[in-house]
């Protein structure tokens, strides 16, 4: 099942909840209830007219031109490495855009993204993915370049359970997919592991139309036979289970997430965008603005939450004030087409000149947009 609605809710979502959170991502709760009123943020804090992502949406896009630059080769050349290496091209793009200025100098890149002036911007990059990045960014699950259990991993994975949830491989290989991807940088197993089971549930969710909560079900089945020498897989869906027990309680939404954690980490962010996504299912805003309000790491947890209640809600039920002002939506727009498109090719395994232009010489540069 794939459609576009659901793939465009997704990463549209997850920037919407990032852009709504960043502003507080470091206030505790009671500075943003005193600051924005008793419901906490509810609507954006502009910056220079926009609602600005952060880092999390960034890396996200970048997850996403990766695996179309794995998919164009194979289809275009007949051969491909793991998805995880044009992940990992990708990212090392990324990481050029916090390190160097707007235009990089002539040569190889693998992103079309590094033509786009507006992700040249620093919004607090995680220490652990711009280290892992300037040492490489070839952590792998037998060899793990460091112990960061942090949510840098998790944040950017949506794009891989949605590129994936109709292509002919299992449900196992897309989870380890999202562990490759994330391992890149974040080599603790609570750094990895959310982002194979949030892969998981976004599969379910946008291949197989599960609900959220019978999305999460099945991911928690489905984990320990993908990762079974997994050393810290029950502390992982201990805590998820946690978070959907919460979901169905009574107990008001900051004190469930206080007691989910504050999602600096990758499994504390995972089940507090559960424990959101699962409370509020039908309801996008009310969502992601529990998501944020809380005294954590507020934009990952309204990413997350917001890629998770956007595949399931689909594009149309985002509210238009959250598409408004959300910085480079255009550009987000376009590569959840992309990733719903996906590469076609001829009968000379050619693809169209635009395509070619994206992900064969990454040359392509976004026309007529005022903020690229």
């Amino acid at each position: 099942m794939r459609e576009l609605n659901r793939f465009k809710g997704c990463l549209v979502g997850g920037a919407v909840g990032d852009a709504l959170g960043y502003p507080v991502e470091f206030m505790p709760a009671a500075a943003i209830f005193q600051k924005y009123g008793r419901g906490g943020i509810r609507e954006y804090a502009l910056r220079r007219g926009v609602a600005e992502i952060s880092d999390d949406t960034q890396m996200t896009l970048f997850t996403a031109t990766g695996l179309l630059l794995g998919s164009t080769r194979g289809m275009t050349r007949g051969i491909m490495g793991g998805y995880e290496d044009y992940i990992m091209s990708s990212y090392l793009d990324w990481y050029r855009t916090q390190t160097e200025r707007y235009p990089l100098p002539k040569g190889h890149h693998f992103s079309w993204l590094v033509n786009v002036p507006g992700l040249f911007s620093l919004r607090a990059p995680g220490n652990t993915c711009m280290s892992a990045l300037a040492a490489g960014g070839n952590g792998t699950l037998d060899a793990p370049l460091n112990h960061s259990r942090g949510c840098g991993g998790v944040m950017r994975a949506a794009p891989i359970g949605l590129y994936f949830n109709d292509r002919p491989c299992t449900q196992g290989e897309i989870d380890r997919i999202g562990a490759k991807a994330a391992v890149l940088t974040h080599g603790h197993e609570l750094g990895y592991l959310p982002a194979a089971m949030l892969a998981h549930i976004i599969s379910r969710i946008a291949g197989h139309g599960d609900t959220v909560p019978a999305a999460v079900r099945d991911a928690m089945a489905a984990m320990p036979a993908v990762f079974p020498r997994a050393r810290h897989l029950d502390q992982l869906l201990a805590l998820i289970g946690e978070a959907a027990d919460l979901a169905g309680s009574d107990t008001d939404d900051l004190t469930a997430i206080r007691r989910l954690g504050e999602g600096w980490v990758g499994d504390e962010a995972l089940a507090i965008a559960v424990y959101c996504a699962m409370r509020y299912a039908d309801d996008f805003e009310k969502g992601v603005v529990a998501a944020v309000n809380h005294d954590g790491d507020s934009d990952s947890t309204g990413s997350l939450t917001g890629n998770i209640l956007g595949a399931a809600l689909g594009y149309g039920a985002i509210p238009q004030k959250y598409l408004d002002k959300l910085e480079l939506r255009d550009v987000i727009e376009e590569v959840a087409e992309d990733l719903w498109k996906d590469c076609q090719v001829d009968d000379e395994d050619r693809c169209d000149p635009v395509w070619e232009s994206k992900y064969i010489a990454m040359t392509y540069r976004p026309e007529g947009r005022a903020d690229v």
